[in-house]
């Protein structure tokens, strides 16, 4: 028996001796004074990038060195390539909504019977970047009229709008002074867009910008806007613009839809050669969140809402998208 006792020690012996082959993993976090913490973590940082760069330059050679047969580059995966599939996205052949769209109440403008005329107006008694944000809205969309209101509630403003022949109503709201909020309205008959803003710059807070903006109509360019609920906003955001941009302006406004989140950018364009074209951005920019949509004219109370956004129901993964 004294055999097996022997042999217990031994497989003792031998696992301690591998456990001190093989320390325990280490971890920069049980570093307990911060310097010397951040020190390492910065080190192992290096040590990773230097990693990362090293096979990336192997990869490449490996490429280079088998010339045309190289297997063809992976497509990188990110979530708007890997897109749950909305049974709402539209064919572009689709005579159904052709139908639809042709009878919407934005057809008079695209059936160029109506001239957009826009007023943009804010909540009440606006603060400094509020106003700012709304003069400078009004040099990107032509035919625009900024009003700051002054204890009138929007209920009233909308029949006064109509009776003036405005086809919009923008109204920008803030909280601490900050622009927050853009509400769109659709006008006599709606439909009115509620959107949550964020990011906005002004001109002077945009790096290497142009020169102010010409009163030129700027072209309008609509990006990814694909289900049903995208072509209504991209149908409203459109209907700002009047139809015929004046190219000799070389102005265009960009509606970019990413991730249900929409980013709107006004840039200058110069064809510097057959190939190339330099753009500078003119401000000013910001980004836009739709929270709902409601059939008719401004109406919190009463309003009949087509789509609103319920994060809990709605956001149930990343991938899914609504616009």
């Amino acid at each position: 028996g004294g055999d097996g006792a022997g042999g217990g020690a031994a497989a003792a012996t031998g696992a301690a001796a591998e456990r001190v082959l093989f320390p325990p993993t280490f971890s920069v976090s049980e570093i307990k004074n911060k310097q010397r913490r951040h020190f390492m973590f910065q080190r192992w940082k290096q040590q990773q990038r230097k990693e990362k760069l090293a096979s990336r330059k192997k990869r490449r050679k490996e490429r280079e060195a088998l010339g045309d047969k190289a297997p063809p580059k992976p497509v990188p995966k990110t979530i708007e390539n890997q897109r749950v599939y909305d049974e709402t996205t539209v064919d572009p052949n689709d005579e159904e909504v052709a139908f639809d769209e042709s009878t919407d109440e934005f057809a008079p403008y695209f059936n160029r019977q109506t001239i957009p005329k826009i007023l943009i107006t804010t909540s009440d008694r606006p603060r400094g970047r509020t106003v700012r944000f709304c003069e400078q809205l009004s040099t990107v969309i032509p035919n625009s009229h900024v009003y700051y209101r002054r204890g009138l509630a929007l209920k009233r403003i909308i029949p006064q709008c109509i009776a003036r022949d405005f086809t919009d109503l923008i109204v920008i709201n803030e909280d601490r002074k900050i622009p927050n909020g853009l509400v769109l309205s659709h006008l006599p008959d709606g439909p009115t867009a509620h959107f949550r803003m964020s990011s906005v710059r002004l001109r002077k807070e945009i790096k290497r910008k142009g020169k102010e903006p010409t009163e030129h109509v700027p072209e309008v360019i609509l990006n990814n806007f694909t289900t049903r609920l995208g072509h209504s906003i991209g149908r409203m955001f459109a209907s700002l613009f009047p139809h015929d941009p004046q190219f000799i302006g070389r102005q265009v406004a960009t509606f970019h839809n990413q991730r249900d989140y929409i980013f709107f950018r006004f840039h200058r364009y110069i064809f510097k050669s057959e190939k190339k074209v330099g753009i500078q951005e003119l401000g000013p920019r910001f980004t836009l969140k739709l929270r709902s949509l409601q059939k008719g004219t401004f109406d919190s109370k009463f309003g009949e809402y087509e789509w609103v956004h319920k994060r809990r129901e709605m956001d149930t993964s990343r991938r899914k998208f609504h616009l």
